[in-house]
C-alpha cells in the first residue's frame, strides 16, 4: 500500500527549495545584465564577464585566497590527524582534558571572539620578538587554528569505528607498527580524511571575520573584497564571480556523485 504525500509537507517542501535555490537563479540571471543597475533589466551581455578576467583587484585575491585555502588545510589535515589519534589510541595521558578542551573550543566559539583573540595574540608577538608581520601568514596561522578542529572531530569519528583487529593482525605478521598504520589505517581512514581536507578547504575559503580581523593591509581574501564591493552596493562583477563559483561547484558536485557511481559498480562487480 502506498503511502500518499501530504500537500502540507509538499507544499514546505516547495517553499523551503525556492527559497533556497530562487535567489541563486536570480544572481545568474543578473550576472548576464547589461544594466549596471541590479533592478532595471539592460538586455543580456557577457560585459560583466570580460570586466572580471581584467579585475586584477579581484584576481589576486582569488589566488591568495586558494593558496592560503590549500596550505590551511594541508596543515590542519596533519595536526588533527594528530590530535584524532592521540585521542583515540592514548586511553591516558597528561594534558588529555586539555587536549580534548582544545579540540572542541573552535567548534563552539563565536568567531568574532576567535578573530579577536588571534589580533591580541598576533600583535602582542609583533610587538616582543617582531614577528609575525599581519599579511597571509597571519591568516594562514589563524585558519589552521580552526580548521584543525574540524579535521580533529571527523578522524576521531572514523577512527572509533575502524577495526584495530586488522593492524594487530598485520603487526602479528611482522609489520612495524607505522607500517601497519601505512598499509592499514591510513587506507580506512582516507575517505575521513578526503573530507575533512575539502570541509577545511571551504571553510578557509570562505571565511570573512576571522581573515578581516588577522590579515594586513596588503593580503585581502576573495571574501574581504567581495564585502567591501557589496557594501557599498551592488556590483555586477561580483555577481559574474559568483556564478562561476557555483559553476564550479555544481561540477565538482557532479564529478563527485560519478566517481561515487562509478564506485559502486565496481564494488558491487567485484562482490
Amino acid at each position: 500500500m502506498t503511502r500518499r504525500v501530504s500537500p502540507f509537507l509538499m507544499t514546505m517542501f516547495g517553499i523551503g527549495v525556492a527559497f533556497l535555490y530562487i535567489p541563486i537563479l536570480v544572481l545568474i540571471a543578473y550576472s548576464f545584465n547589461a544594466s549596471a543597475l541590479a533592478s532595471v533589466w539592460g538586455g543580456f551581455s557577457t560585459n560583466w564577464y570580460v570586466a572580471l578576467a581584467h579585475n586584477a583587484q579581484i584576481l589576486h585575491a582569488a589566488r591568495l585566497s586558494a593558496l592560503i585555502a590549500v596550505i590551511a588545510s594541508t596543515l590542519a589535515l596533519v595536526l588533527g590527524t594528530l590530535a584524532a589519534i592521540a585521542l583515540v589510541r592514548f586511553a591516558r595521558f597528561r594534558g588529555r582534558l586539555l587536549l580534548t578542551g582544545m579540540v572542541h573550543a573552535p567548534l563552539v566559539m563565536p568567531e568574532i571572539i576567535t578573530g579577536i583573540t588571534q589580533l591580541l595574540l598576533f600583535v602582542s608577538m609583533l610587538q616582543i620578538f617582531g614577528w609575525p608581520h599581519r599579511g597571509m601568514l597571519t591568516i594562514v596561522l589563524s585558519h589552521v587554528a580552526f580548521c584543525t578542529a574540524y579535521v580533529a572531530i571527523t578522524v576521531q569519528a572514523r577512527l572509533q569505528s575502524a577495526d584495530m583487529a586488522l593492524e594487530d593482525a598485520a603487526m602479528d605478521l611482522g609489520a612495524r607498527p607505522l607500517e601497519a598504520f601505512w598499509d592499514i589505517t591510513l587506507p580506512i581512514l582516507r575517505p575521513a580524511l578526503v573530507s575533512s581536507w575539502l570541509l577545511s578547504f571551504t571553510l578557509s575559503l570562505d571565511d570573512l571575520v576571522i581573515s578581516t580581523f588577522v590579515s594586513g593591509p596588503r593580503a585581502s581574501t576573495l571574501p574581504m573584497i567581495i564585502y567591501a564591493k557589496v557594501k557599498l552596493g551592488v556590483s555586477p562583477d561580483v555577481n559574474a564571480l559568483a556564478t562561476l563559483i557555483i559553476a564550479a561547484v555544481g561540477a565538482c558536485v557532479l564529478i563527485a556523485a560519478v566517481m561515487a557511481r562509478r564506485a559502486d559498480k565496481h564494488t558491487q562487480a567485484a562482490a
